[in-house]
């Protein structure tokens, strides 16, 4: 922020300019803490989590799998193979009502499980009792598979409004969006899901990656992505885990 002053000779003018500017720059530094609270602050507004606070060295891999069974299974086998445990994996329902010993393999390697609703349909298309139907749907799978607490939420294609929040909010979940958009979705090749992972990444992150078949560099862009964060000195950790170990930053949602 740069400051200019008229300088007249006069300090009591001086004076009353670097008084006013303390007093703008305060305001300022109080509207930007103010619009950035933790996502369970008591102000009643929807927010969604993006982001950890980033005092601890961590960050979030998060992978979406809507359908396909090629693709899983390598990520899983990649990440065992680089010693990491604790991602979180965001499963449409009704893939996973499909893939059961995925899911299985999921959980026994020590990774987390987030929703994305039943039917991957749009949030913001649907009417609320709808919405509440294919949200609730997803728990019932869940726990016919063994998967117990899933409490956080990744809406389908992360598309979500004010609306969506508080229906999600009112059943008990935790809406999760990224900071980080590896767009491995679209194929763009290796080194460049690689670079759009790693080249901002840092304390708090929580990156987009995604396991569905339609995502086919995402797996020979793994190792690198993993390599690149432990040598910056971060732990990869689950989205729950961020949360729980920082505050998390979240965004107010219109």
């Amino acid at each position: 922020m740069n400051f200019f002053y008229v300088i007249n000779g006069r300090k009591f003018k001086q004076l009353s300019i670097i008084i006013l500017a303390s007093f703008f720059t305060a305001g300022i530094l109080y509207i930007e803490n103010f619009s950035n609270l933790p996502v369970f602050s008591a102000k009643d507004v929807p927010k969604a989590i993006y982001k950890g606070e980033g005092k601890i060295k961590e960050v979030a891999l998060s992978f979406d799998i809507s359908w396909g069974d090629e693709k899983a299974l390598p990520i899983l086998d990649t990440l065992k193979e680089n010693n990491v445990v604790g991602v979180t994996f965001f499963l449409s329902a009704s893939w996973a009502e499909r893939h059961p010993e995925i899911v299985k393999r999921i959980v026994e390697d020590g990774h987390e499980i987030g929703s994305m609703g039943y039917a991957y349909e749009n949030y913001k298309d649907l009417e609320d009792l709808k919405m509440k139907r294919d949200i609730l749907k997803s728990l019932e799978v869940f726990e016919k598979l063994g998967v117990k607490e899933v409490s956080l939420l990744r809406p389908p294609k992360g598309d979500f409004d004010k609306r969506v929040l508080k229906i999600a909010n009112s059943l008990g979940f935790t809406i999760v969006h990224w900071s980080i958009d590896s767009h491995d979705l679209i194929n763009p090749g290796k080194e460049i899901i690689v670079d759009n992972v790693t080249k901002h990444i840092s304390n708090g992150d929580i990156v987009l990656l995604h396991a569905s078949d339609s995502a086919k560099q995402t797996e020979d862009a793994l190792p690198e992505i993993i390599q690149h964060i432990k040598n910056k000195g971060l732990e990869i950790s689950s989205v729950t885990e961020l949360i729980n170990n920082t505050k998390a930053e979240s965004k107010e949602i219109q």
